[in-house]
């Protein structure tokens, strides 16, 4: 697998979304979990994923990332990022949205989430394994760091 950007998005209806983006992208998701669906979009490139949200509310970015192939693609990243003198936040052996995951978090300029990520294994639970958000990083302790959804539960 090669490199691809991750889109993840809050979503007020997760069936209605699911529905749109299979026929915007005529594929279905790869992965559908409760609140949570995936599409592993071939053309364009692209890892699409949805958090179900607060019905009402209109849909809004909850993070951006890059999914990788390998543990060792998040390392080169950390030293690229560390280099380049951003602040990153290492996760190792993560469980959140149904994956074990090793990742990267920075902020860009307007306080976005970005991680760079590989998915190491199929998990059992949106959550991290000890309850906490896992979308912003270990950064979300700085609340203002991301929108409020994505501060208060979900994952990519």
């Amino acid at each position: 697998m090669s490199s691809r950007v991750q889109l993840a998005l809050r979503v007020p209806d997760l069936a209605e979304s699911v529905a749109f983006y299979t026929k915007l992208f005529g594929t279905g998701p790869a992965k559908l979990r409760d609140g949570y669906a995936n599409f592993a979009v071939t053309e364009p490139p692209l890892k699409l994923v949805l958090i179900e949200g607060t019905a009402g509310e209109a849909t809004h970015l909850d993070h951006l990332g890059v999914e990788v192939a390998t543990t060792e693609a998040v390392h080169a990243a950390t030293t690229r990022l560390g280099e380049a003198g951003l602040a990153t936040d290492v996760e190792s052996d993560t469980s959140c949205c149904y994956a074990l995951q090793d990742k990267v978090w920075v902020h860009g300029p307007g306080r976005e989430p970005w991680e760079v990520y590989v998915v190491k294994a199929d998990a059992d639970t949106l959550a991290r394994h000890d309850g906490s958000t896992c979308c912003g990083g270990p950064a979300d302790a700085d609340a203002d760091a991301v929108q409020e959804p994505a501060a208060v539960g979900g994952c990519c």
